[in-house]
């Protein structure tokens, strides 16, 4: 069993907790890296798919899972940096430019709605949520000149310094601009939970009274985790275009902001790992069980639900039996073995309490 004994605040706050750690993630980069010469395209692919749903995964985490503001209208902000990119490339920017600054825009325009959303708390905040994902399909409809309305659109292929890539007839190139917006969002995401801002999110999600007392600006704070929140989320909506290869308003309908949700919630809350634990099940689920139907001799008849319905059971299996999620069990299973053969029974027994002052709010 690793101790890491810590004798500065520098300690406590370092990105890998000791060289044990770094030489894990090294290893698991180099072999991203390595993929594409060890797999075919096809599962390429679906690796690219679940880069894009961490990344998506990791933008609501930062809002849900870090500062503890449910939101079920994110899918709007996929759409948001989806249609903000494929415009600002028509307009003549390069992609290099259009990219970032279609996230840019999305967050702005997140952090623009979340002063009169983030008033809301529980139940009320997720239903004002709800709405903007349907707003927006009637947004982009109505936008018909610039989204192309229901006939959405195409994205060009992407260009880099002269350098292609594209989805479908370049996958390896396309996957590695994928990675490398996944590495950025993810180091992003990990520093920012090191700074004073990404303590000040913990300290909301945990108790906004506490908060307060302790000189945290509620209002503030939980704008700038939308806006911070909506920008990596744009950034994913406009890889799920390219991905896609086609968009329009039903691209980013209300299911896409459930799916988000549970996700985060199945892979673990609060967790980098469980944006990226969540994107795996998300993104196989359809092969597993394509997979499982084929196995069984049902491989050409058509379920309808089925895909949905297995998901929900997994949601209510984790809820009642694992509700830290798979990074939580893996926790559990990785500090069982650490403290063998000393590990206690109810070592992990779940505790019941309340913050008696959240009852002031």
């Amino acid at each position: 069993m690793r101790i890491h004994f810590k004798t500065s605040y520098e300690h406590d706050i370092r990105l890998f907790p000791d060289r044990w750690t770094f030489s894990v993630y090294a290893a698991l980069l180099a072999l991203a890296f390595g993929l594409p010469w060890l797999i075919d395209e096809f599962y390429l692919g679906e690796v690219t798919n679940v880069l894009i749903w961490a990344i998506a995964g990791l933008g609501l985490m930062l809002l849900t899972g870090q500062t503890g503001q449910a939101s079920l209208g994110h899918a709007a902000f996929l759409a948001v940096g989806c249609y903000a990119n494929t415009i600002l490339i028509e307009l003549g920017l390069p992609f290099i430019v259009a990219f970032p600054l279609a996230g840019v825009l999305t967050g702005v325009i997140g952090t623009l709605i979340a002063i009169p959303v983030l008033r809301l708390h529980g139940i009320y905040l997720a239903i004002a949520t709800i709405a903007l994902s349907i707003l927006a399909d009637d947004i982009i409809v109505l936008l018909e000149p610039w989204t192309g309305g229901v006939s959405g659109k195409f994205p060009d292929m992407i260009t880099i310094f002269g350098f292609e890539i594209e989805r479908w007839s370049m996958p390896a190139r396309f996957y590695y601009l994928v990675l490398v917006v996944t590495i950025i969002c993810t180091l992003f995401y990990r520093n920012l939970l090191r700074s004073p801002l990404g303590r000040a999110f913990a300290a909301v999600r945990d108790s906004e009274v506490s908060a307060t007392a302790m000189g945290v600006h509620i209002a503030r704070t939980k704008g700038m985790a939308f806006g911070l929140s909506c920008m990596i989320t744009g950034w994913a909506g406009a890889l799920m275009g390219y991905y896609a290869g086609t968009f329009n308003n039903e691209t980013f309908s209300l299911v896409i902001s459930i799916t988000l949700l549970m996700m985060i919630v199945i892979g673990g809350l609060g967790s980098i790992h469980g944006a990226f634990f969540g994107a795996v099940v998300v993104a196989f689920l359809p092969q597993a069980l394509s997979i499982g139907k084929d196995m069984i001799g049902g491989g050409g008849v058509a379920i309808p639900g089925l895909e949905t319905g297995v998901f929900g059971l997994i949601l209510i299996l984790f809820i009642l039996f694992e509700p830290m999620g798979i990074y939580g069990r893996w926790l559990k299973i990785r500090t069982w073995f650490e403290l063998f053969p000393f590990a206690r029974k109810d070592m992990f027994k779940r505790q019941k309490s309340y913050l008696k002052t959240e009852r002031l709010r």
